[in-house]
């Protein structure tokens, strides 16, 4: 039996940004589209607004793949990073922006019936580790999402938080306890 070889995301954005394949950034985008829609669900909870989000994230990775340096830090980290500036900026204008979308000549996003069911049903499927995520206080929550769900080193989420790694750690720390403390509460 022959083994097929599976690319890292590293390697798939590579191969999309040469052009060397056509179809590694649909490989990528597949891999990661559930776990970036879910994460635009939790903090929008509205399906169609983390629709719409989602878009515009994959449309700029698209228009900026060629951008991406492995030695920052893994391609998940990078697209969390965009998704996370994505939602911060539409949260401050109070609206999602579509430009990239536009520039590259990408159709609307429609989210029909049957896509709406898929996207609540994703929604629908907090872990109660997730939903005791979403309790934690905003500094607490920000650092253990960063560094949990969305996989980031210390030293990055420090300086997007603006602190040392110390007090990121802490903060992972603490919040990891209190989501521990509320799953031992809820068995």
């Amino acid at each position: 039996m022959r083994r097929v070889a599976v690319r890292t995301d590293g390697e798939l954005l590579a191969a999309a940004s040469s052009g060397a394949d056509a179809e590694a950034f649909g490989e990528f985008y597949a891999r990661q589209e559930r776990d970036v829609l879910r994460f635009f669900l939790h903090w929008t909870r509205s399906s169609e607004v983390a629709a719409d989000l989602m878009a515009e994230t994959f449309a700029v990775v698209f228009e900026s793949m060629g951008s991406y340096r492995p030695e920052r830090g893994e391609p998940r980290a990078w697209l969390f990073g965009i998704a996370r500036n994505l939602l911060a900026r539409s949260v401050r204008r109070g609206r999602v922006e579509d430009e990239t979308r536009r520039r590259l000549g990408l159709a609307p996003l429609v989210v029909d019936d049957q896509m709406l069911a898929v996207v609540e049903a994703l929604g629908d499927g907090g872990t109660p580790a997730m939903d005791a995520l979403g309790d934690l206080s905003g500094l607490l929550q920000e650092a253990v999402a960063g560094r949990v769900v969305e996989e980031r080193e210390y030293r990055e989420l420090a300086a997007s938080l603006h602190c040392s790694e110390s007090v990121v750690r802490q903060r992972v720390s603490r919040g990891l306890a209190r989501i521990r403390e509320h799953l031992e509460v809820s068995e």
